[in-house]
């Protein structure tokens, strides 16, 4: 079932042409820039085809990580002694935080190491300490995956390193945890993300973001390198409420992809503009709801609102809110219930979730029969 409405054009202008992307990405085999306050796509190539993420692989730790945080399970002060056999392993091994057996790194520290310095240790001390194992934290990061739609990524690892490609991601998926993480959590991932140092014993470890501190509004999330994934990164940055999120992989060499980021979140900024439609939390439409005691409910956004059309574009936009309906109670306020679908005129549709805004109950033998009676009516 779908709830339809248009918004009508601002001016009878001409539209604008759609804006061709910088010609230095024909050089990275993998991209994406999305738009996620319309869910549209404004460059994509080879989205779904996975890929070897290397250590973009720790933004799924880290979300799994503030999983836990957010359902008060896992403490930031929690403190994690390694284990001999992982200090052995991984003492030193690629980009570390050289914990030792004598460290007593809290859930912060960890999270600071993984996401700012990359470190391949503190991805597995967090995960074998808080898990138990290796393999039930990777279980955590495919049940976050599944929840999440990531239909085309599987994890096998907390950190990226090599595992015979067993550990693999689609651009489209990147894009789904991204957006996960900055609007469900967005406290934490301001704290983690787009720090360029962090300190570790008093020595400084360097973030190689290459847009943060640059790109004015960057603000994360990761990069990831090994020789047979290339060189990748999962970038975003807001600007004037607008937030571009963009995926890259398969580079060849590093300042071919830190080019690429800094030119494609530019141009995604100044060639395409934004047209407000809904504010964060403002009601958009109502579904119907069987079984419940009340009839419908309200459908709500988790962000700002709106259609991205190319800069000096009037073109005509339609909405449409989707949902297989009617919805059947009980409903949690915050449930995702629906999908807003954004029609900009000549582009590919965006879609935006949509939230119940309020708690449905199981419905008592009254207001079946006041149901009832309101459809027979109707």
């Amino acid at each position: 079932m779908s709830v339809a409405s248009s918004v009508a054009p601002a001016s009878a202008a001409a539209s604008a042409p759609v804006p061709v992307p910088p010609p230095e990405l024909a050089q990275i085999p993998v991209s994406l820039l999305v738009d996620i306050g319309s869910g549209q796509v404004l460059v994509q190539r080879r989205p779904d085809v996975p890929f070897l993420p290397a250590s973009v692989t720790k933004v799924m730790t880290a979300y799994v990580a503030f999983e836990e945080i957010g359902a008060g399970r896992l403490s930031l002060d929690r403190r994690f002694n390694e284990r001999p056999e992982t200090e052995k392993e991984w003492f030193a091994k690629g980009t570390n935080m050289y914990l030792t057996r004598k460290d007593w790194p809290t859930t912060r520290d960890l999270l600071h190491g993984i996401m700012t310095a990359s470190a391949n240790d503190a991805s597995i001390v967090l995960g074998e300490g808080y898990a138990g194992s290796v393999p039930q934290w990777t279980a955590k990061m495919n049940d976050a995956a599944r929840r999440l739609g990531m239909t085309g990524s599987h994890y096998n690892t907390p950190n990226g390193w090599m595992d015979d490609g067993h550990t693999y991601v689609t651009a489209s998926d990147l894009v789904r945890l991204a957006d996960a993480m900055i609007t469900r959590y967005p406290s934490l991932y301001r704290e983690f993300s787009g720090q360029k140092h962090w300190f570790w014993r008093d020595v400084a470890m360097r973030s190689h973001d290459p847009t943060v501190g640059v790109v004015p509004g960057a603000d994360g999330i990761k990069t990831g390198y090994t020789r047979e994934a290339g060189y990748n990164f999962l970038g975003t940055a807001e600007r004037d409420g607008r937030r571009l999120v963009m995926v890259l992989a398969g580079s060849p060499k590093p300042k071919v992809r830190d080019n690429v980021a800094r030119a494609l979140l530019e141009w995604g900024f100044s060639a395409w503009q934004a047209r407000h439609l809904f504010d964060q939390g403002q009601t958009i439409a109502r579904a119907q709801v069987q079984d419940g005691n009340a009839q419908s409910v309200p459908l709500v956004a988790n962000r700002e609102v709106h259609a991205t059309l190319p800069t000096g574009g009037h073109q005509k936009i339609t909405l449409a809110v989707r949902y297989k309906g009617p919805l059947q109670a009980p409903i949690r306020k915050g449930d995702q219930v629906a999908e807003l679908e954004i029609n900009v005129a000549g582009l590919a549709p965006g879609r935006v979730p949509l939230y119940a805004g309020r708690d449905v109950a199981k419905g008592g033998a009254l207001d079946r029969l006041i149901a009832g009676a309101i459809h027979l009516v109707s």
